[in-house]
């Protein structure tokens, strides 16, 4: 649905009409439009489907003579946007998954893991992380570690390792991994988004990691790919 510009609405409107007409002052005319509540996708846009949901930082991010800067401060913008604040579920919120049971010698493990994550603090982030408990998991096929994030707010709330990663790779590697998760900790503790973009990078190669989502770690003579995390 499109309006013009000029074309009074009301708040009585329906919605597609409502968000085209702004569309429309916004200087874009989209070919289609349809509103939709969904709390994890905020607008898409295909040939098929058209454009869903408004905001101005969506304008500028489909512009075609936007720079790769204009479009990147966009995305920061749709993404960054609080869609649980203005879409709350009815459903209950999803448990995380159980922990693991321990296993024989997890205890010290994880005390040395944890003594580790203090270490660590005080030398790359000045003591200013929160301590977080560290968790063992043998469900993890390629990952080394993870760090979990509380659904509303994005508080970091433990730290995990793989089991296959401390007992194959070295407790080098897995100060390599924790760090990883840490400049996570980091990002998220900061009010950065958690990826592995520029700030993870910066900040990686400030701590002395490998700046990236993957790292090679080599097995019996091999090189292998990991994802960290």
């Amino acid at each position: 649905m499109a309006t013009s510009p000029t074309e009074p609405v009301s708040i009585h409107d329906a919605p597609e009409r409502v968000l085209a007409h702004r569309f429309g002052v916004l200087g874009f005319r989209p070919a289609r439009l349809t509103v939709h509540c969904n709390r994890t996708v905020l607008f898409s846009h295909s040939p098929n489907k058209g454009l869903r949901r408004v905001l101005l930082a969506v304008v500028h991010y489909l512009r075609p003579r936007a720079s790769r800067d204009e479009r990147a401060a966009a995305r920061r913008i749709f993404l960054g946007f609080p869609v649980h604040e203005h879409a709350p579920s009815s459903a209950p919120a999803a448990q995380p998954r159980r922990p693991e049971r321990m296993r024989r010698g997890d205890a010290e493990l994880i005390e040395r893991l944890e003594a580790l994550h203090v270490e660590l603090n005080h030398q790359h982030f000045e003591g200013r992380l929160a301590r977080l408990p560290i968790r063992l998991s043998g469900r993890m096929r390629s990952r080394l570690g993870e760090i979990a994030l509380a659904r509303e707010g994005g508080r970091p709330y433990v730290i995990t390792l793989s089991r296959r990663h401390l007992a194959r790779d070295g407790w080098e590697e897995v100060a390599h991994t924790l760090l990883h998760e840490m400049v996570h900790q980091w990002q998220a503790e900061t009010g950065h988004t958690v990826d592995h973009g520029a700030a993870f990078r910066r900040k990686a190669r400030g701590v002395g990691i490998t700046p990236s989502a993957v790292r090679a770690i080599v097995r019996g003579g091999e090189v292998e790919g990991i994802a960290a995390g």
